[in-house]
């Protein structure tokens, strides 16, 4: 029963957190910062945040000891791929719709199958690659079934599946980290480590580094909030708690939040075919047992 509970908790917190990483887009829209750099501010400006939640988590060590020579290689890989993933994401985004970019970056969840079950060795039941089709499709559904088309969307979509294989290898990465770190600890290092590695990107990509308005700061700042502490924070504490390839699939919620926050903000398409496609993702995700989740 305490199992199932945590179970439970562990997919309802990955719901929030993919709900409120749809809106990331959103933020980037309207950055007045370069993609790279808006990612970099995004990992910056939550940095003193997550470290309150690392100071309330209890903990025999402190912050330092964690640092052991394995898991620095292993926080610096998740800052490279996080990093790359965000800055190529936030590129999608100017040349594509927001629905769009995201449901091409949330194909990451093919990829963390594919990768934990051919070269991980998990064990994958049936079912669970059933639901991961069906979901797709609802996904594809809320996307395809959009209006318009332009000569960049092309390009905007290649590199939102491109932020895709990054990102998959982001999670399976942050999968073995919580293995054996608290989930606060190991979004904290994982971000400073994302932040070190879109610095000089930042800077080699812009001309301006700094926004140019209050207005530019407290989009920054929300957008570090919104997406990297609570979207984040939840998305990490469900993967130390879930498979990998089960956390994926959850996270395909994200695209059909960011196509509805599309509509209500950018005025976005948002048409009968893509609500059928969102209603197929969220009665899927809440369909299977338990037993079917790890």
């Amino acid at each position: 029963m305490e199992n199932t509970k945590s179970v439970y908790t562990a997919l309802i917190a990955l719901f929030i957190g993919a709900a409120l990483l749809g809106s990331s887009a959103i933020f980037v829209r309207f950055s007045e910062t370069s993609p790279s750099l808006t990612a970099f501010y995004r990992a910056l400006l939550a940095l003193p945040f997550l470290y309150v939640w690392v100071l309330r988590t209890k903990s025999d060590l402190p912050l330092v000891p964690y640092l052991s020579k394995k898991n620095l290689l292993t926080f610096s890989l998740a800052g490279v791929f996080f990093g790359t993933d965000m800055a190529i994401w936030n590129w999608a985004i100017s040349f594509t719709s927001v629905a769009h970019a995201t449901l091409m970056a949330n194909t990451a969840p093919i990829f963390v199958t594919l990768i934990s079950f051919f070269f991980l060795k998990e064990k994958i039941k049936s079912s669970f690659f059933r639901a991961l089709i069906l979901s797709f499709m609802g996904v594809s559904i809320v996307i395809l079934s959009g209006s318009g088309t332009d000569s960049f969307r092309l390009l905007g979509d290649t590199l939102g599946l491109t932020a895709a294989i990054f990102y998959a290898a982001y999670i399976l990465v942050i999968k073995r980290l919580t293995n054996t770190l608290p989930p606060a600890h190991t979004l904290f290092f994982a971000t400073l480590f994302t932040a070190i590695f879109l610095f000089p990107v930042g800077l080699i990509e812009s001309d301006t580094f700094f926004p140019s308005t209050q207005k530019g700061w407290l989009i920054l700042l929300a957008y570090a909030f919104v997406s990297q502490v609570l979207a984040q924070g939840f998305i990490t504490y469900g993967i130390s708690r879930l498979s990998a390839h089960l956390s994926s699939l959850t996270l395909l919620i994200q695209p059909v939040a960011a196509a509805i926050y599309g509509w209500l903000l950018l005025s976005e398409a948002l048409n009968l075919w893509q609500a059928l496609g969102g209603l197929i993702v969220c009665l899927l995700y809440t369909s299977p047992s338990p037993r079917d989740r790890g």
